[in-house]
């Protein structure tokens, strides 16, 4: 008989990893505007995956063969490749039109887009009406920040388009959390489970590259400095040990942990890359970490409440 994996509450352990995750996580969209004059960003998402499919591929066929495939999860993996593709080509594609920013504001909704999935198809994961008032909060403070996009005219439909862009990049990223835990992918090794996203990225984005003509690579140390970071810290060792948190810790509750995401994203923008804040974002943007910490933090604040 085979025993379900338990996901424990959040400890300290989750605590120290998650902040780790979220510094890396929320200089990465700074990393690809870095190098988007040297290496496309369709292309840079295409590099980092193949170098991390390559890592893994022969870890994997040298620790458990080919069969390894042949156990019910290709087909899943496929799936979760597709979403992990949509989710970096929506964030390569936003990075072109709007600030870095903004990005880190908009994608990093994921964990809204995550519990509204799992409301539906897990039952220990329903949500209360405190959290679906977090759900509301995080969906007004998005309407505000789309009205702080940054510029006037032309530039201010570009901005407008890649923040919407970012915002499907994060429903994209929600959305393949909630395959990975409905599927038989959920209790493979993390090392598998991004396997499969990396190395059906990896194919896609070549494809996109070359179709859109988006394929000009120029090594200068920057870009050379920007994939180093992407390729080995951001795709290959935070992306395992996030699995390995979800394979651990219960989604909703990690979920309250990735607000400090699009802060250090936000700051990094600002500071290395001297993004603009308009009041009107500003507003948003804290209403939309407001809901996301109301969301995953709901059954938090109710165990307090009725101590």
């Amino acid at each position: 008989m085979q025993i379900k994996a338990v996901r424990r509450p959040l400890d300290a352990t989750a605590f120290g990893i998650m902040l780790v995750l979220c510094l890396c996580w929320g200089f990465q969209q700074v990393a690809i505007k870095l190098a988007a004059p040297d290496v496309t960003t369709v292309m840079q998402i295409a590099i980092r995956s193949g170098f991390t499919a390559v890592v893994l591929g022969i870890y994997l066929v040298a620790k458990d063969g080919l069969g390894q495939f042949r156990d019910g999860s290709l087909a899943p993996g496929i799936g979760i490749g597709v979403l992990f593709t949509l989710e970096f080509l929506f964030i390569a594609w936003a990075l072109n039109y709007t600030y870095a920013s903004h990005v880190s504001v908009f994608v990093y909704t994921s964990p809204i887009w995550a519990a509204l999935g799992l409301h539906l198809r897990l039952p220990e994961e329903r949500m209360s009406r405190f959290q679906w008032l977090g759900v509301l909060v995080a969906f007004i403070g998005v309407g505000i920040a789309f009205v702080g996009n940054g510029g006037v005219g032309g530039e201010a439909s570009n901005v407008l388009l890649g923040d919407f862009l970012a915002l499907l990049g994060g429903a994209s990223w929600g959305f393949t959390t909630v395959v990975i835990r409905n599927s038989r992918i959920s209790e493979a090794p993390a090392a598998k489970t991004l396997f499969y996203q990396v190395a059906v990225a990896t194919i896609l984005m070549l494809i996109i590259a070359v179709v859109t003509g988006a394929t000009h690579v120029e090594f200068t140390p920057v870009a050379i400095a920007s994939l180093g970071f992407q390729s080995v810290v951001v795709t290959l060792l935070t992306f395992l040990v996030w699995f390995w948190l979800l394979k651990r810790y219960l989604a909703t509750r990690l979920g309250i942990l990735s607000f400090m995401t699009p802060l250090f994203g936000v700051a990094s923008a600002v500071i290395v890359l001297h993004d603009p804040i308009d009041p009107s974002f500003a507003i948003g943007a804290l209403l939309v970490l407001a809901g996301i910490v109301i969301v995953n933090g709901g059954e938090l604040f109710s165990r307090k409440a009725t101590a």
